[in-house]
């Protein structure tokens, strides 16, 4: 084999190794780019949770304290 033909021969080896390797990379960045998304989308629904617990907890907080003051008043008005 003539040597242009071998470096011919390593050359086409050589961009075969690149484009996988490109491939390869590009490959991994989309994963991480939908790893990535899927996390964000994982985190605006725990705080949307968190939102929403703590607005529950408010409101039960508010109904217990509206429940203690209905008592006190109705033992202030009994004449304690």
């Amino acid at each position: 084999m003539p040597i242009h033909e071998m470096k011919q021969l390593l050359d086409t080896m050589e961009n075969s190794v690149k484009l996988r390797s490109q491939a390869r990379a590009e490959r991994r960045a989309l994963e991480a780019e939908r790893e990535k998304h899927a996390f964000q989308e994982k985190l605006l629904i725990a705080a949307a949770s968190k939102t929403e617990l703590d607005g529950m907890s408010s409101s039960l907080k508010g109904k217990q304290d509206a429940v203690l003051r209905d008592q006190l008043m109705g033992l202030m008005m009994a004449g304690f």
